[in-house]
């Protein structure tokens, strides 16, 4: 692992001055490079693997936004209002509020600037609502998935004259007497280095969810979660931020999931829990409320037997799923039980027949009377389960973490004291997100929602904060 430094100096020698430098090239450092080269400044991305990927890559890719023009024309009803409505509600308050009212009322404005600036292809995913969204607001691309996002901003951004530097892994950041960054060293493979001189530093290394230690130190009830996500996750936004004197919140927050392929490392989306699938143990015995969350979920799966459990639904929700690159990867991969009875399931998961008989006769109750059952859940609304059946086993897993350094509403990153620094700013998990301080407040698309949002925010005012200097 590298180690993360600040240098304190007033000057330092540089191959190259750049207006902007981007730290980490995903989804929140290519949009911030956008932003900056539509505001006309010069910018450049640094990126430590040979493409630009990051966490984006490795997610649904799907953005939300209330009040886009493309849900207007699907004829969608949705504000910002509603949005941060449902966002503070799944926190149960325990978020800032502010930025989520913020984040909301841009969110529509980064999606329609992206499809009509850039050609980003995002259309709006129908036939169902994630857990705690009350409208149709994720905006996708055709196959649903981060890296047909990710392959789409590095084409806007070849279009938009940002460059790249790949291959570069930033580890030092040079900062003066005035908490100003001055420059940024980056290491390349053959150990040689680069000193490059910046007016702005725009963090986007997303969070530490690869960083073993500080997952033990900071979420410690991750110890048997699989780490999902992409290896630069290091933690060093939090690492150059406790040296500088940064304000940092909500470190314990994170985005679990439920619905990893165990043995395969694939994600099975949730839709087809929302939708009325279920998760049952080894005993075919459901043990918590599915519907609450994917990330909530993540935990009580690793309580299970052997830290997995089986998701299990239909043919109906089958065809839901279809829609998504992950499945149908899954599917190929052959993860996938397919049965005409669930004794046959049962038999060929591995898993007791008489308790998930018991469990799937539940819910066909449950989808009768309109109650809820033990834990909360409602199947209401919901149509049940019926032959063929489907199996996959999971285990819980840790995508990306959510706690990271504050920011104001321009994404500038704040000191301990509230006041911003500078010309720093910070993005998608290298921010504080909008989550809370747990897993349990995690909405579907929060993380690309502040990765998206915060860059554009970030890349606008950073260059525009350098035409505001005098010479």
């Amino acid at each position: 692992m590298n180690e993360c430094r600040v240098i304190r100096a007033e000057s330092v020698e540089t191959i190259a001055e750049i207006p902007v430098v981007v730290i980490g090239g995903g989804g929140t450092g290519l949009t911030a490079a956008l932003a900056v080269r539509d505001a006309g400044a010069d910018v450049l991305v640094v990126e430590r693997d040979g493409q630009p990927m990051g966490t984006t890559a490795m997610s649904t890719g799907l953005i939300p936004a209330a009040g886009s023009r493309i849900q207007r024309d699907k004829g969608v009803e949705d504000s910002p209002e509603r949005f941060a409505a449902d966002i503070v509600a799944k926190t149960k308050g325990a978020v800032d509020t502010a930025l989520v009212g913020h984040l909301t009322r841009e969110s529509a404005r980064t999606v329609d600037w992206l499809v009509e600036s850039h050609k980003i292809g995002l259309s709006l995913v129908e036939g169902f609502t994630y857990p705690g969204h009350s409208a149709l607001r994720m905006h996708g691309m055709p196959s649903r998935s981060g890296s047909e996002l990710m392959g789409a901003l590095a084409s806007a951004c070849e279009d938009a004259g940002v460059d790249i530097l790949t291959d570069s892994l930033v580890d030092t950041l040079y900062v003066n007497g005035e908490d100003r960054v001055i420059a940024i060293a980056a290491t390349r493979p053959d150990g040689a280095r680069d000193v490059i001189g910046c007016g702005a530093v725009i963090l986007a290394c997303c969070g530490f969810a690869g960083n073993q230690q500080m997952v033990a130190e900071l979420i410690p009830e991750l110890e048997h979660a699989t780490f999902h996500g992409h290896p630069g996750n290091k933690g060093d936004a939090i690492a150059w931020g406790r040296e500088m004197g940064a304000s940092m919140a909500d470190l314990s927050a994170y985005q679990g999931h439920a619905g990893l392929a165990a043995g395969y490392g694939i994600p099975i989306l949730w839709p087809l829990i929302a939708e009325g699938g279920i998760q049952v143990n080894r005993s075919g015995e459901r043990f918590a409320n599915e519907a609450s969350g994917y990330s909530e979920q993540a935990v009580e799966v690793l309580r299970q037997e052997g830290h997995v459990a089986w998701s299990i639904y239909d043919e109906r929700r089958h065809e839901i799923m279809c829609q998504f690159d992950d499945y149908q990867q899954a599917r190929s991969a052959g993860c996938l039980i397919r049965a005409d009875s669930l004794a046959e399931l049962a038999e060929k998961a591995g898993i007791d027949a008489a308790g998930l008989e018991r469990s799937v006769a539940e819910t066909h109750r449950l989808v009768q009377s309109g109650e809820r059952d033990r834990f909360g859940r409602s199947f209401a609304g919901k149509a049940p389960l019926e032959p063929p059946f489907y199996a996959v086993r999971v285990t819980g897993a840790l995508f990306h973490t959510q706690g990271g350094l504050e920011v104001d509403e321009h994404a500038r990153v704040l000191r301990a004291s509230g006041e911003p620094f500078p010309n720093l700013y910070a993005g998608g998990g290298a921010a504080r997100g909008i989550s809370g301080p747990g897993a349990d407040g995690y909405l579907a698309g929060n993380g690309l929602l502040t990765a998206t949002t915060l860059g554009r925010l970030a890349g606008e005012h950073a260059a525009a904060s350098l035409v505001r200097e005098p010479a």
